[in-house]
């Protein structure tokens, strides 16, 4: 190949590659496959070998530095990157818009409402349209140099300019346009932004340093910001991080901050395009609507952040200490706090787990007022020296019990008593034993009241048999009148029986029976998560019904056989093939089969109306729940994901649907509704 056809080869390599790359990691859809486009980037890196002179600093293969840097360099912002002030309740936002109309009182105020991204800030200088400087914050006005590992970003743009994604151009001024040209042509441009990880892919890289037996980070944005101060760009470059821009701060003659993600997103970044609000009521609806999808976003967001949309007001208002006065982050309710470790009790679970709970002085946690929280095990408390009357932080994710994280000992006023564990159980007195390599210490007494009532608990609960009217007190009741001993006792019960309890009327006795009856008919998957075996929850249930097809090979199965399951590994396996060896759980699968329970059998996926078919839910649906549409796939043959990919099928979109729905569109992937839904299922 000749040196001219050489250079035009690359750089239309260079510009195809950066075109799927700004579809796939910001847009979120691929139009080639990952081999294909891996086939495009050795192409250009055999060629740039053979002709170095034609590498420039844009290049896709320029991602990735060599050589390890000795420390990171001091860095002076032109525009200091200032923190933004956190206000909490309508009450709150209402009185900024008070506050604002001290210094611009003639004004009529419009705001601009974006999801307020967990991430790490960066700044990222462009000159003549190249990156030039990647920078942290720092002080706000001093931060650090840390363009090497900003570069392994694939989500930023190694060169800028408004002609490369022009499909919305027309939203931009003409005056602003050209403004913009000429900057990313010959001029400086800024633009600010987090760097992030997606929730998927944090856990991924957590499960990944355990399996090395490493330390495993606390959250995604903690691994993002330690990540972005590697000073070995290689560490950076394989940890999938990503950028999201939420601020142009080169003047470019743009009359609001919504026209600047309009602008961002032309250049070529990842940005959300918000909601321009005209009065503080629609603030808070947009505020509320991002709160009930938060766990929809496939990246932790922990507010919205509202600006005054306006940028000659947002600059008239200026700053106040280290916080821009026209711009407020409104935070989601503190999924933790601080707060006082009244006393710490024993928990007593269904296969003799003895878990150590704090109680707690009450404290409100993502709109739920906590008063307990699990301290895990022995262990976990020496590493966190807790101490009774400790000042602990307090942590809460989504339904995910309250814990202990943090103790602050500076708090100490040295009344704090040490938790020594107790030698007994706490329910029936029995030793507790730890066995081998484990941290938990149980109670090995089957006949223990409180692993009993644990275990009828789950054994009637919603994944399970799903006997709603039977609740813990019912239950505990009847284990303390002796009416029951294990689940099979339950569908025995007469009327007399419950007769003889104090507030059981007639109605109400024949009630709990109609219910508890119409329960005798249950699935396999069901029936399988409903015996408690340890480490077996609702999908390994699933897939061991998949597998095996009936309880009586399941029963049989050899620990070699089981391994062979995808995503079964040997502890559960161990698990689930001493559960069948031991002759009493063996004689209450016979109790339950006299008391006429009747165990569907599930045949395994192959054949079924819906095999191989890849569903994900966003919103709610009105005619049925998430939990029995989820069941219904799996009951014929298909599968259920929590998250968008390529591998998806069908998105069903019930009420309220949230960002699901927009990656489904970006990745062309069929769209369904309720009704369409039910006629799949039919």
């Amino acid at each position: 190949m000749g040196k001219k056809e050489a250079e035009d080869r690359i750089e239309k390599l260079k510009q195809v590659i950066n075109y799927h790359r700004y579809l796939y990691h910001v847009q979120d859809r691929q139009e080639i496959s990952d081999d294909a486009l891996d086939s495009l980037k050795k192409e250009l890196k055999d060629l740039e070998d053979d002709f170095p002179d034609f590498i420039t600093p844009d290049s896709p293969t320029q991602r990735v530095g060599g050589e390890s840097l000795e420390s990171f360099k001091k860095v002076t912002h032109r525009v200091p990157m200032l923190s933004i002030e956190d206000i909490f309740s309508d009450d709150e936002l209402k009185e900024w818009e008070v506050y604002l109309k001290k210094f611009i009182p003639e004004s009529q105020i419009n705001y601009f409402v974006e999801p307020k991204v967990d991430g790490f800030a960066i700044t990222l200088v462009y000159q003549g349209g190249f990156l030039k400087l990647g920078a942290t914050r720092g002080n706000s006005r001093v931060g650090e140099n840390v363009t090497q590992n900003i570069k392994t970003i694939e989500s930023v743009p190694l060169r800028i300019g408004l002609h490369l994604h022009s499909g919305r151009s027309n939203l931009v001024p003409e005056s602003a346009g050209r403004k913009i040209k000429e900057l990313t042509a010959v001029g400086r441009m800024e633009i600010r932004g987090e760097v992030y990880m997606e929730k998927r892919d944090f856990e991924e890289f957590n499960k990944m340093l355990e399996n090395k037996g490493e330390k495993s980070f606390a959250n995604p944005r903690n691994l993002a910001a330690g990540s972005i101060r590697q000073l070995d760009s290689r560490l950076a470059a394989s940890r999938p991080l990503k950028f999201f821009a939420y601020d142009i701060v080169s003047e470019v003659g743009l009359e609001t901050h919504g026209q600047e993600h309009e602008v961002m997103a032309l250049l070529g970044f990842k940005t959300d395009n918000g909601r321009a609000c005209r009065n503080l009521a629609e603030v808070s609806e947009y505020y509320r609507e991002i709160m009930e999808k938060r766990e929809d976003f496939s990246f932790q967001i922990d507010g919205v952040v509202v600006s005054v949309n306006n940028n000659q007001l947002f600059e008239k208002l200026g700053t106040i200490g280290k916080s821009p006065r026209g711009i407020r982050a409104f935070k989601f309710p503190p999924r933790e706090a601080v707060t006082e470790i009244k006393d710490i009790i024993l928990q007593v679970g269904r296969t003799g787990a003895v878990t150590p709970v704090a109680l707690l002085e009450p404290v409100a946690i993502d709109g739920v007022v906590i008063s307990r929280a699990t301290l895990h095990n022995e262990d976990e408390i020496r590493r966190l020296h807790v101490k009774i009357g400790d000042t602990v932080v307090v942590g809460r994710a989504g339904d995910v019990i309250p814990a202990v994280l943090k103790v602050l000992p500076d708090m100490r006023t040295g009344r704090e008593r040490k938790f020594k564990m107790p030698k007994d159980c706490p329910s029936c007195g029995s030793r507790l034993v730890k066995p081998e390599g484990e941290a938990i210490w149980r109670c090995a007494n089957p006949g223990c009241f409180a692993r009993r009532s644990k275990h009828l608990h789950h054994f009637v609960s919603k994944g399970a048999f799903d006997i709603e009217s039977l609740g813990p007190k019912i239950i505990d009741k009847l284990l303390d009148e002796g009416l029951i001993s294990d689940p099979a006792d339950l569908f025995r019960l007469k009327k007399e029986d419950l007769l003889s309890l104090e507030g059981f009327a007639e109605k109400a006795s024949q009630n709990l029976l109609d219910s508890i009856r119409a329960k005798k008919d249950i699935s396999l998957p069901r029936f399988i998560y409903a015996l408690g075996i340890r480490n077996v929850g609702e999908e390994t249930s699933t897939l061991l019904a998949e597998k095996f097809g009936s309880l009586g090979k399941l029963a049989g199965a050899s620990i070699t056989e089981l391994q062979e399951i995808k995503d079964i590994g040997p502890i559960a396996s161990s698990s689930i093939h001493n559960f069948f060896q031991k002759k009493k759980n063996l004689k209450f699968l016979e109790k339950i089969r006299k008391a006429g329970i009747m165990i569907g059998e599930e045949k395994g996926r192959a054949g079924k109306k819906l095999q191989g078919v890849n569903f994900v839910f966003t919103g709610s649906l009105s005619s049925l729940t998430r939990d029995e549409a989820k069941e219904r796939i799996r009951d014929l043959g298909g599968g259920v994901s929590e998250s968008i990919s390529v591998k998806t099928n069908f998105l069903v979109s019930g009420e309220n649907p949230g960002s699901k729905l927009t990656k489904a569109k970006n990745l062309n992937i069929k769209i369904i509704d309720e009704n369409d839904f039910l006629q799949i299922i039919k």
